[in-house]
């Protein structure tokens, strides 16, 4: 026998009896984001533990259009003003893992409270204005803000949690 075949031959034998072994790579739980979530996937994201998630109620569009007149043109608006500068800052802040004052991943479940499942919601949890943002910490609500908070003053919220 050549020292080369004796060689695989040995490495045949040893191979079989070592188990086979993977790498495994663990990272912190990524951040989810759930738009016009509707009550299912708000309850079953909101009573995950483990996870901070911030719920965010807007409005699409308010009820009755807004018509600005500007230099001699009409301009149909149809966003909620402080719903459209909070959605960018949620989500900006919200997609860095672990940087909520607890070390928890942020999930952001987003609910339109025009849809049906958002009005109950609303009236579930009292939404008198928008936006709201509503904070939960393993199912139990922790604490929540109302109105379009600069970004210093929406992490500061996050890093209180």
């Amino acid at each position: 026998m050549s020292s080369s075949s004796y060689l695989r031959s040995a490495a045949r034998r040893l191979s079989s009896a070592i188990p086979h072994a993977r790498t495994i790579h663990m990272t912190a739980p990524r951040a989810a984001l759930y738009a016009n979530a509707d009550a299912q996937t708000f309850k079953k994201v909101t009573g995950t533990p483990g996870r901070l998630v911030l719920v965010d109620f807007h409005a699409e569009y308010v009820d009755n259009y807004l018509f600005i007149v500007y230099w001699k043109s009409t301009v149909e608006y149809r966003w909620c003003g402080p719903c459209h500068q909070l959605s960018p800052v949620l989500e900006a802040l919200s997609a860095e893992p672990n940087k909520s004052g607890s070390g928890l991943p942020i999930d952001l479940v987003k609910i339109d409270t025009d849809s049906e499942d958002g009005y109950q919601l609303c009236t579930q949890f009292e939404v008198k204005a928008m936006p709201t943002v509503i904070a939960f910490k393993d199912g139990v609500l922790v604490s929540k803000f109302t109105g379009a908070l600069p970004p210093p003053r929406v992490k500061k919220f996050i890093d209180e949690l």
